[in-house]
Parts: C-alpha cells; structure tokens; sequence
C-alpha cells in the first residue's frame, strides 16, 4: 500500500475491499452502506449478519435530521466520533451529559450510575430525539423504562453497548420493548458494540441524509 493516499482514497480503497470480500449478502440496499460503515470501522464482518434495523429506522432518522432534533450519546467517546460538521448541516445538536458536575451529585445521592441520570437529563429536553448508546447498558435500560413507564417517545434509539455484564441483555430488551412500542431503532445481537460503531452508525445516516 502506498503511504501517500490521501484519506478519501483510503476510504474508497476500504469499502471496495469490504464490498468484495463481503459478497452475496441479503442486506437491503438502502441498510448496506450503515452495515458498511460499522465493519469500516471495526474491521468485524459479523455485523453483516447480527446488525438489526427497524424497517422504519433510516426514514425517522433522516426526518429528525431534518427537523433538528439534537443527538444525545452516552460517552465522550461516541460524541467525539460523530460529524460535526454534518450535523450543522441540519442544524443538529449533540450532547453527552455522563460527566456533567449536577449528574455526578445526583447520580451519588441517589447512588445510581451516572449514565441513568445523564439518560434522564436528556430526555427532559424536548429539543432530542436521537440516543447513541455504544457503551452503557444502564443508559439503554434507563432510556426503554422512559419509553415502557413515561411514554417517552425518541425518533431513533442506536443501541450498540458493548461487554458481558448486560450489553447483551440490554439489546435484547432494545428489540422487543422498541418492536412493542413502535420505537425507531438500530442495533446489534451479542456482546460486539461500542462508542465506535455506535457513532458509525449515526455518521452513515447522516451521508445518507447529505445524499437524499
């Protein structure tokens, strides 16, 4: 490989690799490039086959891109990862309250974890309406009792925690409490996930959004 390719011809380069070692596959062409993206960025062809989009996920994303809704993360990590400029397009903010100083003193009072209480900061603003969730069960948890007990309703949930201490466990409530209540979402089955793929995901939507 040459070391003087520019960025975008890596990137080229990377997806005709993952296009032709990926196959005959049965994803839709519209799912296609946001399963792309994740196996870009984690290298993992298992997300050909154990990633799961809601058939109406892509539709309710682009549509709150386009009406602004702000995009809340779990992790610093997922925030960094996500386009910015991308997001400005559509006049779309993003926020990650886990380190905020009034969400440690409640989490501590309370003595529940911070992403609970960051998870609850967020949904009080009317302004959200897309959850980025690549790390934190809790998050994913708090978020689907809103959605189960406050009928809160959020235009799309990316669940993708990783680990083996409820990430698994949590995508599996994802599925059936999202499928039951009608809830826009994108995920995987098993214990792979994370800030990364988590942001992947929401980076491919917003192209997607760029290209419609």
């Amino acid at each position: 490989m040459s070391v003087h390719l520019r960025p975008e011809e890596i990137e080229a380069e990377s997806f005709r690799i993952i296009d032709n070692e990926a196959g005959d596959h049965s994803r839709a062409p519209d799912e296609w490039p946001i399963v792309r993206r994740v196996i870009h960025t984690s290298a993992d062809f298992d997300y050909i086959k154990t990633l799961v989009i809601s058939g109406d996920a892509i539709k309710s994303a682009l549509a709150a891109f386009a009406a602004g809704k702000g995009v809340v993360t779990d992790t610093n990590m997922a925030l960094a990862g996500i386009s910015k400029p991308n997001l400005a397009k559509h006049g779309c903010s993003i926020a990650c309250h886990v380190a905020d100083a009034d969400v440690a003193v409640k989490a501590k009072e309370s003595g529940i974890t911070r992403s609970i209480v960051a998870m609850a900061k967020a949904t009080a603003s009317d302004s959200n309406g897309i959850f980025v969730i690549g790390n934190a069960p809790t998050a994913l948890f708090e978020l689907l009792r809103q959605v189960r007990e406050e009928n809160y309703r959020p235009a799309l949930i990316v669940g993708m925690p990783v680990g083996f201490v409820g990430a698994e466990e949590s995508k599996e409530e994802l599925i059936a409490v999202a499928t039951e209540y009608k809830i826009p979402f994108i995920t995987n089955r098993g214990r792979k996930g994370g800030s990364n793929v988590a942001a992947a995901v929401i980076n491919a939507l917003l192209i997607l959004a760029a290209e419609q």
